[in-house]
C-alpha cells in the first residue's frame, strides 16, 4: 500500500478522461482502508470504485482511495436459496458470470453493467426489469470519519429509481466494503418481460431459457447498443429516464402521440430519455471528441481526447434542447465531479 502523488486517473474512469489525483492509494482489505482513513483523517478524501459512473471535469485535489478489495463467498444456504457475499472491489460483470456458473439465479438480467460490486447499491443499478434491491440483503460499510463498521439492511438503504441513502442522507459518509445477495438455487424466476430479450431468444430459437441464455441475450443486446469502454470511452447510460406526472404526460402526449411510455402508477409515467434525445436530433452527433453514440442516444462518448468539461457541455445542451422541445427535464445518472 503506497501513496502516490500527482497520479493519472485516465485508466481509472471508463470515460478515459485525463485527470490527476493530488494523491492516490489502492486498498486491498479492510485493515488497509482503516489505516488510510485513520492516518489521513484531516485530509480531503475521494473514494473511487470502478470509475464507471462518473465524469471527471477537473483534477481531484484530494487523496483518492481506490477500493480494490476482492473476494466472494457463500455466507449461508438452504434448499432453495443461497446468500452470497462479494467484496466491493470485485468487477460486477465477472461476479454476475460467477453466480450464473454456480447456477445461482437473480443477477442474469444485469449482465455486462460496468463497474464494481461496491457501487451497485449506491445507484440501485438495474436493467431489463431487475434492480439490485430485488436481490439485496445487506451491505457492510465503514464510516469514513470514525472507521466504525455498519451493516445497512435493504430498509436502511432507502432504495429508489437509481437512488439510495448513499446518494442522499449518507452521501460521503460511508465506504461500502462488501454486499450480500440472496439468489435462487433452483426454480429460477426467469424474467424475459422486456421485449428485446424475448426477441433475442426467439432469434436463437430458445423456448425454455436458462440463466446463461438470459445473460447471453442481455450481453448481445447491450453490445449491439453500447460501446465497450475499453474501445470508446463512456459510462453507459448518461441520463435517467424521467418520471413525470400523469397530468404532464397527458398534455405532452397530445402533441407527441408516438411517444413511448411506461405507466408506473395512477399518477406517474416513465418516459425513455433515449427517445427524447433522439427526437431532439442528438443521436450520433459529434462535437469535437465529445459526442453521442450512433446506436444509443443515452450514451455520451469520448472519441479520444475530450475533456470532462466538453462532455458536460454536450450533456447540458441535450438537457436544454429536450426541455425546450418537450417540457421534460432529464437528469444525469452519472456523477459529475
Amino acid at each position: 500500500m503506497q501513496i502516490q502523488n500527482n497520479f493519472s486517473l485516465k485508466k481509472y474512469n471508463t470515460f478515459g478522461i485525463e485527470a490527476k489525483a493530488k494523491q492516490f492509494v489502492a486498498v486491498q482489505n479492510e485493515a488497509e482502508l482503516n489505516t488510510v482513513l485513520k492516518n489521513h483523517s484531516l485530509d480531503k478524501k475521494f473514494i473511487l470504485g470502478g470509475g464507471s459512473n462518473m465524469l471527471l471535469t477537473q483534477d481531484i485535489d484530494a487523496l483518492v482511495i481506490h477500493i480494490d478489495i476482492k473476494g466472494k463467498r457463500i455466507v449461508q444456504e438452504n434448499e432453495n436459496f443461497v446468500w452470497v457475499e462479494s467484496m466491493a472491489g470485485e468487477n460486477w460483470h465477472e461476479f454476475v458470470l460467477w453466480t450464473i456458473n454456480q447456477d445461482f439465479g437473480g443477477l442474469e438480467n444485469m449482465s455486462l453493467i460496468p463497474g464494481n460490486v461496491g457501487t451497485t447499491p449506491v445507484q440501485n443499478i438495474g436493467a431489463y426489469g431487475t434492480e439490485i434491491k430485488n436481490v439485496f440483503v445487506f451491505c457492510n460499510a465503514m464510516n469514513i470519519e470514525t472507521q466504525t463498521k455498519k451493516v445497512f439492511s435493504k430498509l436502511d438503504c432507502k432504495f429508489g429509481y437509481r437512488e439510495s441513502t448513499f446518494k442522499n442522507e449518507c452521501k460521503d459518509q460511508y465506504i461500502i466494503t462488501s454486499v450480500v445477495f440472496k439468489l435462487t438455487k433452483h426454480n429460477h424466476k426467469i424474467n424475459i418481460s422486456y421485449g428485446d430479450i424475448s426477441k433475442e431468444l426467439e432469434n436463437k430459437n430458445i423456448d425454455t431459457p436458462t440463466l446463461i441464455d438470459v445473460s447471453n441475450a442481455v450481453i448481445a443486446i447491450r453490445q449491439s447498443k453500447l460501446p465497450d469502454p475499453k474501445e470508446l470511452g463512456n459510462s453507459g447510460s448518461f441520463f435517467k429516464n424521467p418520471i413525470i406526472s400523469k397530468a404532464e404526460f397527458d398534455e405532452i402526449h397530445v402533441l407527441h402521440p408516438e411517444m413511448p411510455h411506461y405507466i408506473l402508477s395512477e399518477t406517474t409515467v416513465k418516459v425513455p430519455a433515449g427517445w427524447l434525445i433522439e427526437q431532439a436530433g442528438f443521436k450520433g452527433k459529434r462535437f469535437g471528441d465529445a459526442g453521442i453514440h450512433k446506436n444509443q442516444a443515452l450514451v455520451l462518448v469520448n472519441y479520444g481526447n475530450a475533456t470532462g468539461q466538453e462532455i458536460l457541455n454536450v450533456a447540458k445542451d441535450i438537457q436544454a434542447t429536450v426541455f425546450k422541445e418537450f417540457g421534460i427535464a432529464i437528469e444525469a445518472e452519472v456523477n459529475v465531479i
